[in-house]
């Protein structure tokens, strides 16, 4: 089957390995969990990135002898397809998984317009959908029985940190510009009603379709608008794109929010990304207690031995596709079953009682994370990263107002 992408030989050699050291035989039945990874695609990039994260809790499940699940440890096996970047593709991929590969609990693709399709499928077979990536509020409104977010925050509070972090530096005014997709547009619905009810004016709300390669017009409205401030939210491609054309467009703010600008590909287009506020949930400057799972430090040095060729350090997608692996195994264990609806119920029940390398889990009844704050970085030049929000973790005040592209 050409769109059949099953674990990576990376993958197959490490779990070999670590069933090995754990001395575990084929005759146990292996938990199998399904997942969709886009290999080609605007997603490709970031989906990729959480696939690694994935793998490394994999490894560690496997090496540790597995998940114990009535009485007996189980190995964990990764079934993996492409989904092409395609919201078309995905619910026949998923269901491909359920019916022809057989697995018993499925893993989210990249992002909410693919997570938001595959979930309909999930339901309708009655499998239990970990999600990893999605944020769109709405998804979470479908009454969906067997969908919970391991690790990221809901889209209405994903976008906070950088408005707050705003407003604490004297922001009076911004301008918010969306991709008219669920995750963007949950972003900046966020972010526009923090800022009025907080006292910053927002001067332009203006969404972009898909494939928009010139934003000149959308920041020339801004400019236009009288913003202090530009928060432009799109995914990681777009908003490089936009952060180029910000400098040749001689186009200044006092601040510019840009989700993805601590990320290390796009820290590549060099002094493009500096002075932006961004977000993040993984860097050496920013730790967290863990009661499940590798810390962050471990995280690291795992993804080290085990993608030494990889062409990027590890950034969040990969934090959070990890750590929902750890959150998954935890639900598993206490569920003590793969049902889905024990599994829910379990899943609730942890609300509140676990931290793993990405924050403390918190989650509603409809499964949406309400927990995992990003914490807000700048680039103050030459790819060094501070944190400057909030303050009780922030390593430097930030560069505020942002020089004016002419001084750089």
């Amino acid at each position: 089957m050409s769109i059949l992408r099953k674990a990576t030989l990376a993958l197959a050699m490490v779990s070999i390995g670590a069933l090995a050291s754990a001395d575990i035989t084929m005759a146990q039945e292996p938990i199998k969990i399904g997942m969709t990874v886009s290999q080609t695609g605007r997603f490709a990039l970031a989906a990729q990135s959480g696939e690694r994260g994935l793998q490394i809790w994999l490894d560690d499940v496997n090496a540790r002898g597995g998940i114990e699940v009535g009485g007996e440890k189980r190995p964990v096996e990764l079934v993996a397809l492409d989904d092409r970047s395609d919201k078309a593709l995905v619910p026949r991929v998923y269901e491909t998984l359920i019916k022809e590969e057989g697995v018993d609990i499925l893993f989210g693709p990249f992002g909410s317009t693919l997570t938001g399709a595959a979930a309909n499928t999930t339901e309708q077979f009655d499998k239990f959908l970990m999600i990893w990536s999605a944020s769109a509020d709405s998804i979470y409104a479908q009454g969906y029985r067997n969908v919970v977010s391991g690790t990221q925050l809901a889209a209405s509070l994903l976008g906070l940190p950088t408005i707050k972090a705003m407003h604490a530096n004297g922001v009076k005014s911004v301008a918010i510009a969306y991709l008219d997709e669920p995750f963007p547009a949950g972003i900046a619905k966020g972010q526009q009603a923090w800022a009025e009810a907080n006292g910053i004016e927002v001067t332009m709300v203006e969404s972009f379709s898909t494939g928009t390669k010139d934003y000149s017009i959308l920041i020339q409205k801004a400019l236009a608008s009288g913003a202090q401030a530009f928060i432009p939210t799109s995914y990681e491609g777009d908003q490089m794109i936009i952060a180029r054309q910000l400098r040749e467009l001689d186009a200044n703010f006092d601040a510019v929010g840009m989700f993805y600008g601590a990320q290390p590909q796009f820290l590549e287009i060099g002094e493009d990304a500096e002075f932006l506020f961004s977000q993040t949930l993984i860097n050496p400057k920013v730790n967290w207690d863990v009661t499940a799972g590798l810390t962050r430090a471990e995280m690291m040095e795992r993804y080290e031995a085990l993608f030494p060729d990889a062409a990027y350090e590890p950034d969040f997608q990969t934090a959070l596709a990890y750590g929902a692996g750890v959150v998954l195994e935890e639900v598993i264990k206490a569920a003590d079953s793969t049902d889905p609806a024990e599994m829910k119920q379990a899943a609730i029940d942890l609300s509140g009682n676990l931290t793993v390398m990405t924050g403390p889990y918190a989650i509603e009844e409809t499964g949406k994370q309400v927990s995992m704050e990003f914490v807000v970085m700048q680039n103050q030049g030459e790819g060094n990263l501070e944190v400057i929000f909030p303050p009780a973790v922030a390593t430097a005040d930030p560069v505020f107002p942002a020089p004016a592209y002419s001084d750089r």
